[in-house]
């Protein structure tokens, strides 16, 4: 093997690591999100992505997304909390609703903002994926 093949795929290696992920995905989406800057994501800061979000990935304009639409950004154990009248389709109020109690979650220390080691949390995991 070429040393310059070694070197190209022991720096993927480094950045492809889901270790090293995490902590990027979390200062890049602090960078989006974060609209005031201050370095953390409050929830107005994260409604105002989830909303845009909803609005993207709301393809077939009827005001609600499905599982198919939402492309596994809801856990099958969530499912239930977010679509609390059971109809198998969120509504951007059910969206919404719900990205706040994900919010909520991931906000251990109750400052009313998730930072940059909320976010690389679990919970910080799966709110990542209502606002991106």
């Amino acid at each position: 093997m070429k040393l310059s093949t070694l070197m190209l795929a022991s720096a993927l290696a480094v950045f492809v690591s889901p270790a090293l992920d995490v902590p990027v995905l979390a200062a890049s989406a602090l960078s989006v999100i974060d609209t005031d800057h201050d370095g953390t994501i409050d929830l107005n800061e994260a409604k105002a992505a989830a909303s845009a979000l909803f609005d993207k990935l709301e393809r077939d304009h009827d005001g609600t997304l499905d599982h198919k639409e939402l492309r596994g950004r809801i856990s099958r154990r969530d499912w239930k909390k977010a679509d609390p009248d059971n109809d198998g389709t969120l509504t951007k109020d059910e969206y919404l609703n719900f990205v706040e109690y994900v919010f909520k979650r991931t906000d251990k220390d109750g400052d009313g903002t998730v930072d940059a080691k909320e976010l690389r949390s679990a919970s910080g995991r799966a709110l990542l994926r209502l606002l991106q």
